[in-house]
């Protein structure tokens, strides 16, 4: 049977890194892995860490527990005939697991499938500003972690000796089942996943969803002209703190070819890309449509 993992996590938790950390041990072990992707955009950004000669599925443009279950069972079954040992779905941060978990079972293969389970990155940061999201967004924070049967504590480098005591001890209270790893740029063995035992979930799910109770939302800006790399950075610490996530490639002053950009909660990184990318940004949060972005045609 194919073992199947489901990466859950909310905007900018770390799920890219986990994938593409699973996926390198998973060819040093001899597994052929796949991929099925999910945002919420027109365009995938993050499909570019998945590795060349790693089959990858892609759905675009809404949530897997949405607007995605038809799509989610051709998907698997476009992989399960590539013969794939393995497969990871990273869904869109803004994905109620249980609603995804739903999606991925299905009469038509279920014989062929071993769900393992949900693996939740928590961005320990955001854990401990929880308090500050809006209801919504905390609802849905929280219920990734407590619907999960392994909880990475991410990004706890970044934390206090007492902050990570705090998280964890916040965290176990939310889900005393699962198993807790803090990690760093998600950076977990994927021999402890493949030991996990799928967690039924005995409580109602309510519908957290893009387009039904969550407000979030995504927009796509395409740049006009190159930007200053300073100004641009000036510009992003004004944003509000309903902006959860903006991935994209900016094109900057002085640079061939547009940089691989990617912000989530304040944290930003630059990538040097080599070939010419198309210069588009998307952004997901809340109330997007009053942010001006510099160097799009929106400006």
């Amino acid at each position: 049977m194919t073992e199947v993992f489901i990466l859950s996590g909310f905007l900018g938790s770390g799920k890219t890194s986990m994938l593409t950390w699973l996926i390198r041990q998973a060819k040093e072990e001899g597994l052929k892995p796949g991929v099925i992707m999910n945002e919420l955009g027109e365009l995938a950004f993050d499909s570019d860490a998945v590795q060349d000669g790693v089959p990858l599925k892609e759905i675009l443009n809404g949530c897997i527990c949405c607007t995605g279950s038809e799509k989610t069972e051709s998907q698997m079954q476009a992989l399960l005939h590539e013969n794939v040992d393995i497969i990871f779905i990273e869904t869109t941060g803004a994905a109620h697991p249980v609603e995804v978990l739903d999606a991925v079972h299905s009469p038509l293969f279920g014989d062929k499938l071993d769900v393992k389970g949900i693996v939740t990155v928590a961005d320990g940061k955001r854990y401990l500003a929880s308090d500050s999201m809006t209801p919504q967004v905390r609802m849905l924070f929280i219920e990734q972690i407590r619907h999960a049967g392994f909880i990475l504590l991410n990004k706890s480098d970044l934390l206090t000796d007492s902050g990570k005591a705090e998280a964890v001890m916040g965290i176990q209270s939310l889900n005393p089942g699962a198993r807790i790893v803090e990690t760093v740029n998600s950076r977990v063995p994927l021999s402890a996943l493949r030991s996990m035992a799928q967690q039924p979930s005995g409580t109602s799910v309510q519908k957290a969803g893009i387009g039904s109770h969550l407000p979030i939302g995504t927009r796509l800006v395409t740049f006009s002209r190159p930007v200053s790399r300073d100004h641009f950075e000036d510009w992003i610490r004004t944003l509000p703190e309903t902006v959860y996530r903006m991935k994209g490639y900016v094109p900057l002053e002085g640079k061939k070819y547009p940089s691989l950009f990617q912000y989530a909660y304040g944290m930003v990184q630059w990538i040097p890309e080599y070939m010419n990318m198309p210069a588009n940004l998307v952004l997901i949060g809340e109330g997007l449509s009053g942010i001006r972005v510099p160097g799009a045609g929106d400006e």
